[in-house]
């Protein structure tokens, strides 16, 4: 496994900038955001100059591009926000073999108009799965063009929400394309040390054929997230999980400051060994 952090928790719009603070604080890959290029998270069009950049600042730096950003709400009420979405993701995987990535990460959404992140109660709706379906169709149509996969992360507010859908959205489109990012404090907010093992075992397992990316991310007993190693999620088992099945991906943390970054960065090391 490589130790990698989301680019977008250094500040800086140029990715010789993010990149050399990444390697810095103990980091061999990114999760990298357009944003580290001065664009918005979801750019219009990416230029091949700007492409470049991040190639030459992953050679200068030795920081791998694990994967790049193209997350948008794929489930919006909104069509038109849907499609600007997709136009945006279809951007950066134009791109992505140039930046040195075949990854993108997306998000499968929810209904709630407002936050992406936030729970809707229409969620597990079989239409709020069927617009999720024909929006990932779609995102195979732009994968299979450019060459590229599609990772997505199951989150308790979104519609893929357990690693029970996202096998199940493994299953229902048959595509090679589609890949999952797994987050161990996605997987059960509040629960027994011995339950949530048994949970994130499980989806290691159920999903084992598919993980091509592992998040690092904590809970506090309360449900809340923390920072990796200051909450209750036990990483050495998510990790020996991982390893038993032959995952060797990048293991990216979020969700915490760039102060924080090199202490977290020895945290997972110890965890990894």
């Amino acid at each position: 496994m490589k130790l990698g952090i989301f680019a977008k928790t250094f500040p800086g719009t140029t990715p010789l900038a993010v990149l050399q603070a990444a390697a810095s604080a103990g980091y061999a890959s990114v999760q990298y955001n357009m944003a580290c290029s001065g664009l918005g998270a979801l750019p219009v069009a990416v230029t091949a100059e700007v492409a470049q950049a991040v190639r030459e600042a992953s050679a200068a730096t030795g920081v791998e591009i694990a994967a790049i950003s193209a997350t948008y709400n794929m489930t919006h009420p909104d069509l038109a926000r849907r499609r600007a979405g997709r136009d945006s993701l279809a951007a950066i995987a134009g791109r992505a073999h140039a930046m040195g990535s075949n990854l993108l990460t997306v998000c499968s959404g929810s209904l709630d108009a407002q936050d992406q992140w936030r729970h809707h109660p229409d969620n597990d709706t079989p239409a709020a799965w069927a617009r999720m379906l024909d929006e990932f169709r779609a995102l195979i149509e732009i994968a299979d063009q450019y060459d590229i996969q599609i990772g997505v992360e199951p989150e308790l507010a979104n519609i893929v929400s357990s690693a029970e859908r996202a096998r199940k959205l493994i299953d229902s489109l048959g595509s090679d394309r589609i890949r999952i990012v797994l987050d161990p404090a996605n997987l059960a907010e509040v629960a027994h040390s011995d339950d949530r093992r048994r949970v994130i075992a499980n989806a290691v397992n159920l999903l084992a054929d598919r993980i091509v990316m592992a998040h690092a991310k904590d809970r506090h007993a309360d449900g809340s997230f923390a920072t990796a190693g200051q909450g209750v999620i036990d990483f050495p088992h998510f990790l020996g999980a991982l390893a038993a099945v032959g995952f060797g991906g990048s293991l990216v943390t979020h969700g915490l400051a760039d102060h924080e970054a090199a202490g977290v960065a020895t945290f997972l090391k110890a965890a990894m060994a």
